[in-house]
């Protein structure tokens, strides 16, 4: 991450929280020190991978939030292994850590760290993934992840032409053939991503106005292990050898992130597509590669959940909690982790489009234009 996208994201929660600044450079003076004791110390906060751009700012912002409020952080990154984020989580409670905010890589896989922390009265605020059969997870924090599917499958249909960007139904009339993506399936998002993205298509598939031609229609067949890009990339190869050898075309694809869309994109472009016929390709994230694409006119869409928002949020929460209050949560049904309903506060996304690149991330101050404009953050 670069020094401008770094205080773009500083600046954004510091104004989320009310802060008067937040320059990311950490707990620097004797005033900071003595206030971070005051506040309770040690936040652990581990983030599942620093592949992902996403990743890498929700860390730092979280990080720059926490550090301008007053607290310590340690900011641990996985590497997407599950025993190194494990092993992490432990180290921080046993650094003394009175609080942790995790976004699991696995969300079945710390229910021995967890029971840990709660031992000790540690609260635990599950971020953007929720962690599962644990009664030890305190709070989470995320994006509406239902909304998100809609949102993904709805621009789907905007790109072949089956609705407008305002929703009414479009002039196109199909029939078109899709093929659909989905996440890991130990993410607990996944399945809502998928759930609220069938939802939306399943009357357009019911009337064969759109058609999946390889017949991979359940999430267990369409899910893409650790969200990776070459195991996309891979799939879509697969998928264009088996179903479209008799020369038809893919005309759309359901993706549920931006790094799986850049593997669908590699199969489709080495497969020969190309130009005004190349297939809708939606995504997530709103990544700078991803981003550049969409300016491009090669990928269609893509979710962009404000990770400057989750941050604050969390931050909030976590001030809460260890000022002995109980968090606001806006959502106290919908996620059963297996063993409790989690108390929940959802955020709001929204779709990004070529035509809304400069209000939603230029402006807002997420990108520069002239990182969307080389595709480098």
């Amino acid at each position: 991450m670069n020094t401008k996208k770094f205080a773009a994201l500083a600046a954004g929660v510091a104004l989320a929280l009310g802060l008067a600044a937040c320059s990311g450079s950490g707990a620097g003076s004797a005033s900071t020190a003595s206030s971070s004791k005051a506040a309770g110390g040690l936040i652990g906060v581990s983030m599942p991978t620093q592949t992902s751009s996403r990743w890498i700012a929700d860390g730092k912002a979280v990080e720059a939030g926490l550090k301008a409020a007053g607290y310590q952080v340690s900011l641990q990154y996985a590497n997407d292994d599950i025993p190194t984020q494990s092993q992490q989580v432990d180290q921080m409670i046993t650094q003394g850590a009175k609080l942790l905010i995790i976004a699991a890589i696995d969300g079945t896989a710390l229910s021995s760290q967890l029971q840990a922390a709660a031992d000790k009265g540690i609260k635990v605020i599950a971020y953007d993934r929720l962690i599962r059969d644990s009664k030890n997870v305190d709070f989470y924090v995320t994006f509406d992840n239902y909304k998100v599917g809609v949102q993904q499958a709805t621009s789907l249909l905007v790109g072949l032409g089956l609705l407008t960007a305002d929703g009414s139904k479009g002039a196109a009339t199909g029939p078109f053939n899709v093929e659909l993506f989905a996440g890991s399936l130990d993410d607990n998002n996944a399945a809502f991503f998928w759930k609220g993205a069938i939802d939306t298509l399943q009357p357009y598939l019911d009337a064969k106005t759109l058609v999946v031609k390889s017949g991979q229609i359940k999430i267990e067949q369409a899910a893409i292990l650790r969200w990776d890009q070459e195991t996309a990339q891979k799939r879509m190869e697969n998928l264009l050898t088996s179903a479209y050898s008799d020369g038809s075309k893919v005309n759309g694809v359901l993706s549920p992130y931006d790094g799986i869309s850049r593997g669908i994109i590699t199969a489709l472009t080495n497969a020969g597509y190309s130009g005004a016929t190349f297939p809708i390709v939606t995504g997530q994230d709103s990544e700078i590669d991803s981003v550049k694409l969409i300016a491009d006119g090669v990928q269609f869409s893509s979710i962009f959940k404000d990770t400057r928002k989750l941050a604050a949020q969390a931050i909030v929460v976590a001030q809460a909690f260890l000022k002995g209050s109980t968090p606001e949560a806006n959502d106290t049904k919908s996620y059963d982790n297996g063993v409790k309903i989690v108390p929940s506060f959802l955020l709001q996304s929204d779709i990004v489009y070529k035509d809304n690149i400069q209000k939603l991330l230029i402006d807002s101050g997420y990108w520069t234009a002239a990182q969307v404009a080389s595709g480098q953050a």
